[in-house]
């Protein structure tokens, strides 16, 4: 560097001793956490639909408190080497080393905040510590990251910015050794400095130093904002994945007394037959991210009666079978799934499958049906291990699992990401339910409408595009499912079958009706079989956790057994929902959604007639809103009891 270069240069560089340097690099570590805060917001503007930019302004003051306690959690170890009052803090080794751990340790908190800028779409909140479980038993994770990482350039192309803007600003400030005059004053002050940092830090990481403070949680970022469904503007991801690390043990609440809540709530089911057991197969189909909002059939006056979707068979599928109004998901994520479907085990808060209670003995659909001799098969095209799924299936009582492994000649319909291709593998599913005995219970996850959402190369330009990337894989997974029918028709077992068709969860929001939780947990729940009576919309409320509880009510099922859902046929049984994302739990019952944090009531909409959810009836509808409080702490109540106890299943003789 020439002599201009250089004196450019030291204009931009600061120098003092090393508190002053700390100073600089914990407001540039919280500039750095705020920019990332403005860039989540940008990135996902479209998730907070009518947002004032009064409330955005509010929600980043209010994210600063979130910012400074997970500075000082992440960089606790930085500040400790810093204000040690001996003299080996300025060693140019010493400070070498601080430095590169400061680098890492932020680096760490943008990359989160920056996964989430795209993570936080899919789920509807920031990512919290069970998002390592969820991809813990994937073998593909390498190229499913690189994957990532190009496919939404702009989000990485703007954390890499924030990288380089703290390499620079970082570097940018000389720490200087002073030459005190008096160095037991020196050193006098300097031991006095170190507590009094260390009780600043203390009250940060809290969230202030009042006595009655509590460290605050996610949950407290619900007082920032006027709609809880925009704390995410606040949370940073980093401190979203600290504070709920470890935090999966559940609390034992006493709402209710025993007599008080068989009254309100309860999972035991006791069915009372209405003939003899009908030895029916049973085939439940769960499509990857197939949100009510991609089927023509369920949105005909979206776009002003324009809107035709991307599943043109499974409308045509639904124009014969028995579906409803409303019908929404248990959970955000795909492992919350498989357990509300087939064991009517929903996830509140943490995923079953990656809880303490993972290893509880369950009830599973499976299960309580080989009682009846059924054969009983779960299908996932997924490399084996994926999502846990092989292990929960024995958890709930599959015969048998058949997943990449047991697919023959898997490399060429392997997708190079997820797992094989839709259209094959329900072909696979096809032919191995012809030669199963009779009769069996079966279950598919496809997997081909997931992200990078791609579709066959033969297929490239065949599928409608859409607004969003997933569209076109809908239409090919769509498509499979089809063929799949297509295939099954005409065997001599179809016409016996009963057929169940859902969701996983929900995608990316494409429009302002569904940007909301009512959207945001919309799936479909279809029960077809060919040739009956099951046709049709009911106006009841359907949720993933029903569909067990129905299959069994449809059989006539005899047994008792525990399921925290309601049997849909049965129209004496009740009719709501419930589910959670993060700590904000959510009960729909008639035409109305409440919101709960901390037990707390927050939110209640209308959300039959208020569709884009202006006006919040908190406290207008004392009625309704007791009845549907009672109903969700008794749900929390029970649930957690009988998780804690290991009191899923029903005692048998």
């Amino acid at each position: 560097m020439n002599s201009r270069g250089k004196s450019i240069y030291s204009l931009f560089t600061l120098k003092g001793d090393i508190l002053t340097a700390l100073v600089w690099r914990l407001a540039l570590s919280m500039l750095l956490l705020s920019l990332s805060r403005v860039g989540f917001y940008i990135f996902n503007h479209a998730m907070f639909p009518g947002i004032k930019f009064s409330e955005v302004l509010a929600a980043l003051r209010g994210g600063i408190v979130f910012d400074l306690s997970a500075l000082v959690y992440y960089n606790s170890l930085f500040i400790l080497l810093q204000i040690i009052p001996f003299d080996i803090r300025y060693h140019r080794i010493y400070q070498g080393i601080s430095k590169w751990l400061f680098f890492t340790v932020n680096f760490l908190m943008l990359s989160m905040n920056g996964a989430d800028y795209v993570y936080f779409r899919f789920l509807g909140k920031r990512a919290t510590a069970d998002v390592f479980g969820t991809f813990s038993n994937e073998t593909n994770l390498v190229p499913l990251f690189f994957r990532f990482l190009a496919d939404y350039w702009p989000a990485t192309l703007y954390t890499i910015f924030l990288i380089v803007l703290m390499v620079f600003l970082y570097t940018r400030f000389e720490v200087v050794k002073p030459q005190p005059k008096n160095r037991l004053t020196y050193f006098g002050i300097n031991f006095l400095i170190m507590p009094l940092v260390v009780l600043l830090a203390i009250g940060a990481a809290r969230g202030g130093f009042r006595h009655s403070t509590r460290p605050i949680t996610i949950s407290n970022a619900a007082r920032y904002v006027k709609n809880p469904q925009n704390v995410g503007i606040v949370l940073n991801t980093p401190f979203s994945i600290l504070r709920t690390w470890g935090k999966k043990e559940l609390v034992r609440y006493t709402f209710f007394s025993d007599e008080e809540i068989e009254k309100i709530y309860s999972p035991h089911h006791k069915p009372v037959p209405r003939g003899e057991f009908r030895n029916l197969n049973v085939v439940v189909i769960i499509m990857e991210s197939f949100a009510r909002e991609y089927i023509g059939f369920y949105n005909k006056d979206l776009s002003g009666g324009a809107y035709k979707g991307f599943t043109p068979f499974l409308d045509s599928l639904l124009a014969e079978s028995l579906t409803y109004e409303v019908s929404l998901s248990n959970g955000n994520k795909s492992i919350d799934a498989m357990p509300s479907i087939l064991a009517s085990l929903p996830s509140l808060e943490t995923p079953y499958i990656i809880s303490h209670y993972a290893n509880n003995r369950i009830n599973g659909l499976p299960y309580l049906l080989k009682k009846k001799g059924y054969y009983t098969a779960f299908f996932h095209g997924a490399p084996n291990g994926s999502m846990g799924f092989d292990a929960f299936a024995r958890m709930a009582g599959f015969d048998d699992y058949f997943g990449k492994n047991e697919y023959p000649d898997g490399k060429e319909d392997f997708d190079g990401i997820w797992g094989l291709w839709d259209e094959p593998f329900l072909q696979f599913f096809a032919s191995k339910l012809d030669e199963f005995r009779k009769p069996f219970m079966a279950s598919v996850f496809t997997v081909s409408s997931h992200h990078p959402f791609k579709v066959p190369e033969k297929y490239i330009g065949k599928f409608p595009e859409g607004p969003i990337p997933i569209c076109k894989t809908i239409s090919y997974s769509d498509y499979a499912l089809r063929k799949f029918f297509y295939a099954i028709k005409n065997k001599p077992w179809f016409d016996s079958t009963l057929f169940v068709i859902t969701a996983d969860h929900t995608n990316e929001i494409i429009f302002r009706e569904y940007q909301n939780v009512y959207g945001h947990f919309s799936v479909p729940v279809a029960f077809y079989m060919h040739n009956s009576n099951l046709k049709g919309i009911s106006n009841r409320i359907a949720q993933q956790i029903d569909i067990m509880p129905s299959i069994l009510g449809f059989l006539n099922y005899d047994g008792e057994f525990i399921a925290f859902g309601n049997n849909l046929f049965d129209e004496l049984s009740e009719s709501f929902a419930f589910n959670t994302m993060g700590s904000n739990y959510y009960i729909f019952i008639d035409e109305y959604v409440l919101e709960m944090v901390d037990n707390k009531p927050v939110s209640l909409y209308n959300f039959r007639k208020d569709r884009y959810f202006e006006k919040n009836l908190i406290g207008q509808l004392p009625d309704i809103q007791s009845k549907m409080e009672a109903k969700l702490r008794a749900v929390i109540q029970e649930y957690n009891r009988r998780l804690l106890d290991n009191d899923l299943t029903v005692k048998e003789n």
